[in-house]
């Protein structure tokens, strides 16, 4: 009786050990970003510096667009009337400019971190 007590503390003790890191996961911050008319919204996004984020760009214009940044070192293809998720951070505060590739001189905005 004792070693079956024992050996099923053991699995919770495991249990809980393998489900941290995805637990950590589920505390990523959330953010959504819109894509209409080939223009970002919100074009300046506001997020918390050193959070890892999840950010969900929704295409919803008919045609593809990309979600590109040299500063964050990110590049995503979003074809139209879909979405995707591009995680960024965790980010010193900061201004980290973004666009959309195909249409890089209306579909700009900013991450901004603080």
């Amino acid at each position: 009786m004792i070693i079956v007590y024992t050996l099923s503390a053991m699995r919770r003790v495991l249990l809980l050990v393998l489900l941290l890191p995805t637990l950590s996961l589920a505390a990523d911050a959330e953010f959504q970003l819109s894509i209409r008319n080939h223009q970002f919204e919100p074009a300046e996004l506001h997020v918390p510096a050193g959070k890892r984020i999840k950010l969900t760009v929704v295409n919803r214009d008919p045609t593809p667009e990309e979600f590109e940044s040299y500063e964050l070192h990110r590049e995503k293809l979003i074809p139209g009337n879909t979405s995707g998720i591009v995680y960024i951070g965790p980010l010193e505060p900061g201004r980290y400019p973004f666009f959309g590739d195909f249409h890089p001189k209306t579909t700009t905005g900013v991450v901004v971190a603080e």
